[in-house]
């Protein structure tokens, strides 16, 4: 058993490129340091004396910018190349990370918390360029399934600490999220020297061919309308419901870092082996449908069970299966109806749709809440997340469905 469990994790990371474990160890670093974003709607309530209204407003900012930034960064990397974007965005939002934590107001709260995810989001186009660019079709999902376990890992790390750290003082967690995002871009630069990524980039041009504009591709699109939907419940996790367990349930900063490493650490787990056993056997679509609706069961538990560890422990595990089982395949989904020549469009828009609900989702949230209490907020969570996965469900059976496809076929 211990040696089929082992062959099992050795086949799941054979033959990924060099550049994309070097790509994961840039993510790992960065996102060992996430630590902002997760516990600003506290730090916004409990230490600026915001209103749940006024956090939600700068939760939103952070969505408005990621949506620029998204945009952007997917303009830019279909002209100049995913290398300096990353580079830039790494550098310039870790510097801005640093100064979002001397602000005290409102308004310039909100001002940076803009420009800092423009800078920072720019990123996510540029680096799924290039996890394509280093992979190969068959390794293609795995490939960004081994990021997502860098970023997991790092979120596993980073939430804990940043839990601690809460408890010491808020200050320090824009003092390391600053620090980590400026030192993996230094990796970045020490480990794929630019001269060398360059090139290779300039190599691969030549074979581009001429795709449709993302813009245009309709199942595409109706396939992100899906994606904004189940963004918006997804989002909640590290928006309303840090606050929901601080002042319902009346957890610690500890115990809701300890949650959130929870989350990354059963990614880390169980990701890599499943996607590489799954990959190829249903369409994307099925299993991104089949998370999505894991998700919204996590989120209406909520309601059925006592405020307990125990309980949050439920919740996190139904919600993490959800996003193993989801996201992988969505990424597989996007980049399979992209060419050489438009990746950043479709990279652009598959983070836009994810930006847009960042926009929503924290606005959304404390709507709901005033309005009826969390309760009503998780009912409404996990409706959403239900109405998407019937929507991936259609996708896949009026544009999907023949006997003759595979796990991604013609998408």
């Amino acid at each position: 058993m211990l040696a089929y469990t082992a062959q099992l994790y050795r086949n799941a990371y054979s033959g990924l490129s060099r550049n994309s474990w070097f790509l994961a160890l840039v993510l790992l670093v960065n996102r060992s340091g996430t630590m902002v974003l997760p516990f600003m709607t506290i730090y916004c309530t409990q230490q600026l004396h915001f209103t749940i209204a006024q956090a939600g407003v700068v939760m939103s900012m952070f969505g408005v910018g990621s949506l620029v930034g998204a945009f952007l960064g997917g303009k830019i990397t279909d002209k100049y190349g995913f290398y300096d974007v990353q580079f830039s965005a790494l550098i310039s939002g870790g510097l801005l990370f640093l100064l979002l934590g001397f602000q005290t107001g409102f308004w310039s709260v909100c001002i940076i918390a803009f420009v800092l995810s423009v800078c920072n989001d720019a990123f996510r186009p540029a680096n799924s360029t290039a996890v394509a660019h280093y992979s190969t079709p068959q390794t293609r999902t795995r490939s960004y399934s081994l990021n997502r376990l860098a970023v997991n890992l790092g979120w596993a790390f980073g939430g804990a600490l940043g839990g601690f750290l809460a408890s010491v003082n808020y200050h320090l967690l824009f003092w390391v999220d600053g620090c980590t995002n400026i030192l993996s871009g230094l990796l970045l630069l020490k480990l794929m020297p630019r001269t060398a990524v360059v090139k290779s980039i300039t190599t691969k041009v030549k074979g581009y061919t001429k795709g449709t504009s993302a813009y245009k591709d309709g199942i595409y699109l109706l396939f992100l309308l899906f994606t904004v939907l189940f963004s918006i419940c997804f989002f909640q996790l590290f928006t309303m419901q840090p606050v929901f367990y601080k002042t319902q349930w009346h957890f610690s900063e500890t115990i809701i870092g300890m949650l959130m490493s929870v989350n990354g650490l059963l990614i880390i787990a169980v990701e890599m082996v499943l996607v590489h056993k799954l990959d190829g056997k249903k369409h994307a679509l099925i299993y991104i449908a089949l998370g999505v609706m894991l998700t919204g069961i996590g989120f209406a538990i909520t309601n059925l069970l006592p405020g307990f560890l125990w309980s949050a422990l439920i919740v996190v595990l139904f919600i993490t299966m959800g996003e193993i089982m989801s996201m992988p395949f969505t990424n597989a989904f996007w980049i399979s109806r992209a060419t050489s020549e438009n990746t950043g469009q479709y990279a652009a828009l598959y983070s836009m749709s994810w930006s847009t609900a960042q926009i929503i989702a924290p606005a959304l949230g404390s709507v709901l809440i005033n309005y009826n209490g969390y309760a009503f907020l998780w009912w409404v969570t996990s409706g959403l997340c239900m109405t998407s996965a019937a929507g991936y469900l259609l996708l896949y059976r009026y544009k999907f469905k023949a006997p003759s496809q595979t796990a991604l076929g013609n998408a």
